[in-house]
């Protein structure tokens, strides 16, 4: 089933009670928009802390690391406490090469986790690990032809996102920045033209976040959800930031649905007193 895009909410409600802006991904509602990685946490604890702070609904783990370093039982607590908040497992294709190597990864995933959701990347950089848009393009073809729904890692690049549309993929998942790398919104022209030029389409910001203060502005520009993990993992504290992060991308999202006044190139009194009776001096 498609993904839907949903308008934004036109009135305020308190963070705490049910969702009236869900995100729709395969005919499951998500009330929350922040996706969380589950790698690099300093404790089994902490993720697990970190998870329920979020209060995030979608949760990647890296296939490849996992089947490299094994599970001593950390991810399935952290899989557990997520499941206590409707959580849903995403699992990815990181480390992959190759279109490949990437579909087999996938379809072993699939077959571990009992999900048909994978977050594909298909990297063609090792320094900046930027994604290889025709093997990712190769991929994603194959992978929705099997019944897969794919979550495309990919830049900004409107037609690219086209392309994995035209694949079959029902939402795209473009960079912020490069990888782990924290300096945030990098091309704002480049974002703002991918809303503006496919606005059915559910968008989530993946990658290269630093700050709270980022994925509030993803969301303000109408981006339908954020997905990160090293801004929480490295973080001081890692619970907190979670939270904050959580915070963050509900502000971002109403101040969207609350509609953001127009920037103006000069000074425009808040309170003007022309046509209006006033008093000088002492009274």
């Amino acid at each position: 089933m498609p993904l839907h895009a949903i308008p934004p909410p036109t009135g305020s409600r308190s963070t705490d009670a049910p969702s009236t802006d869900p995100l729709l991904i395969d005919g499951i509602a998500l009330d929350s928009r922040f996706f969380l990685g589950t790698a690099g946490y300093p404790s089994p604890v902490t993720l697990c802390d970190a998870i329920r702070a979020s209060r995030s609904q979608v949760l990647t783990v890296g296939l490849k690391r996992t089947l490299q370093a094994g599970d001593n039982g950390a991810l399935s607590q952290a899989l557990a406490v997520g499941r206590e908040q409707g959580a849903r497992l995403l699992p990815n294709t990181a480390g992959c090469r190759s279109a490949r190597e990437a579909v087999q990864l996938a379809h072993m995933a699939r077959e571990l986790y009992d999900t048909a959701w994978i977050k594909l990347e298909v990297i063609g950089d090792d320094h900046t690990l930027q994604p290889d848009p025709f093997e990712l393009v190769a991929a994603a073809t194959e992978l929705a032809r099997e019944g897969f729904i794919v979550f495309p890692y990919c830049t900004e690049d409107l037609i690219l996102g086209r392309r994995l549309l035209d694949a079959g993929c029902p939402l795209l998942m473009p960079w912020g920045a490069p990888i782990g790398s924290g300096q945030g919104l990098l091309n704002l022209h480049g974002l703002r033209t991918l809303r503006e030029r496919l606005p059915d389409t559910v968008l989530v910001i993946d990658a290269g976040l630093g700050a709270p203060s980022q994925a509030a502005r993803a969301m303000e520009l109408g981006f339908d959800a954020v997905l990160l993990n090293s801004a929480v993992a490295q973080a001081g504290d890692p619970v907190a930031m979670a939270g904050a992060f959580g915070d963050a991308v509900r502000a971002g999202r109403r101040a969207f649905g609350a509609g953001l006044m127009a920037p103006q190139a000069f000074a425009v009194a808040s309170t003007p007193v022309s046509g209006h009776a006033f008093l000088l001096g002492d009274a």
